[in-house]
């Protein structure tokens, strides 16, 4: 009986669990600790967004081909059997050709056909960088708040250390007669609230990495942690803001989509007002045929019938209810709002440059300060410590140092961090990738 539902059990997680195996195994070759450039390199491949884009892309390919192949020659063949019935009897026939035509010119609406193709493939590529670009600032600013979190942890794991060493001297003392019991009821508020502090740090390096693995889209079960190395650079030559606003509007990808825009939006009107010119084409047959009701045996007919057609036609257009006219004015309203569009463009970036900017400055700054601070806290921090070991220096004193030295330290690890993302952001506007 046991080995039974032994049995039971095993196929049912076979089939209800198939997919679920299935799906796993798409992600067994992930690190399970990663770097920056991991995240970013996964994501590019991966994510939902871009792989969208890369699919509109593709499309895009394949509208190409099919313009430029619209100037090839076309080719069909074609087959006929009728049977009528008469009141003097029935009769039979058949017929078999092959025509092929080809456009030899029509006010230039293929070439612009394939120019705006070509234009519109040239944008999906741009769409699917600029997407890019995107995803890679957020991965980065979610990747750095998982290491602030990481290193604040290190500091305050340090300070439960010391409030804990605190707390057993304390509680010598207290024994030996020498502090009263609301001191050491202090320590061990103080270490409480430190311990508070820590779990606090830890739950936000936990929801930290949730959004980090959001981003990328992870399963919920698949183990994910990120390298703990401090890669904390804070660069305090930057490149000066006009230098950096030109270098972006040269290179980022939103830039050349828009301006590639109002070329296409141009050809779209040449394929426009293409509509109301003539269209000459070449077009040709070979045909034969076979009538019941006719003499001669099959194979003499369809050697007499057997005929061959070859012909030019020239179409010219004299009215077409206005549909031309109004295509030539939405075409040219559609060029007016990618001019808009560019001009959105290139101010939003140049404004985002100069935010950039303006931020990595005042984080370097801020950055400068906190050391400073930081540096003086610690140095006052450990004196105090060692006065209230000594019994030469009161609790108070000493918890209101700690004080002190906490909010540097918070101070520091966030300005560090914060000077550092600011900097990746502002270095990648000027086209300096991120890969640490």
């Amino acid at each position: 009986m046991l080995k039974n539902i032994v049995l039971i059990l095993f196929f049912a997680s076979v089939f209800h669990g198939g997919d679920l195996y299935a799906q796993d195994s798409l992600y067994h070759d992930l690190p399970k600790t990663w770097n920056l450039k991991d995240c970013i390199d996964y994501a590019k491949k991966n994510n939902i967004s871009v792989n969208s884009l890369k699919l509109s892309s593709k499309t895009a390919e394949q509208s190409l081909i099919a313009a430029k192949a619209a100037k090839y020659p076309n080719l069909s063949a074609n087959v006929t059997q009728d049977v009528s019935h008469y009141n003097s009897g029935t009769q039979s026939s058949s017929g078999y050709g092959v025509s092929s035509g080809i456009t030899l010119f029509n006010g230039g609406y293929l070439n612009n056909d394939i120019k705006s193709k070509t234009l519109s493939e040239q944008v999906a590529n741009l769409s699917v960088s600029t997407a890019e670009n995107d995803i890679t600032l957020q991965i980065t600013q979610a990747y750095l708040n998982i290491l602030l979190s990481k290193e604040n942890i290190t500091y305050l794991n340090d300070l439960l250390s010391t409030s804990n060493a605190l707390v057993k001297q304390g509680t010598q003392r207290l024994t030996a007669g020498t502090i009263a019991k609301k001191d050491l009821l202090q320590l061990q508020a103080t270490m409480a609230n430190d311990n508070y502090t820590l779990i606090t740090a830890q739950n936000q390096l936990q929801q930290n990495v949730l959004t980090l693995k959001q981003l990328l889209q992870l399963p919920t079960r698949i183990a994910f942690d990120v390298v703990a190395a401090d890669t904390t650079k804070v660069n305090e030559h930057l490149i000066d803001l006009a230098s950096a606003q030109d270098q972006a509007l040269r290179t980022r990808p939103e830039v050349k989509g828009a301006e590639l825009n109002v070329q296409l939006q141009n050809t779209e009107l040449e394929k426009a007002r293409a509509t109301i010119r003539p269209v000459l084409s070449l077009n040709g047959s070979l045909g034969s045929g076979y009538n019941s009701t006719s003499f001669g045996s099959y194979p003499n007919q369809l050697n007499n019938t057997f005929n061959q057609a070859l012909g030019l036609t020239l179409s010219i257009p004299i009215f077409d209810r206005k549909i031309t006219k109004t295509n030539v004015a939405k075409a040219n309203i559609e060029i007016q709002q990618a001019r808009l569009s560019l001009l959105d463009t290139k101010t939003t970036l140049t404004q985002s440059v100069e935010k950039a900017y303006l931020n990595v400055q005042n984080a370097n700054s801020q950055y400068q300060a906190a050391k400073e601070q930081f540096n003086y806290t610690s140095e006052a921090l450990r004196i105090a410590e060692a006065e209230l070991k000594l019994g030469s220096s009161s609790i108070v004193d000493y918890l209101q140092q700690k004080n002190l030295y906490v909010q540097a330290l918070q101070a520091f690890v966030q300005a560090k961090y914060t000077a550092n993302l600011y900097t990746k952001i502002y270095d990648f506007y000027t086209g300096v990738p991120i890969t640490e």
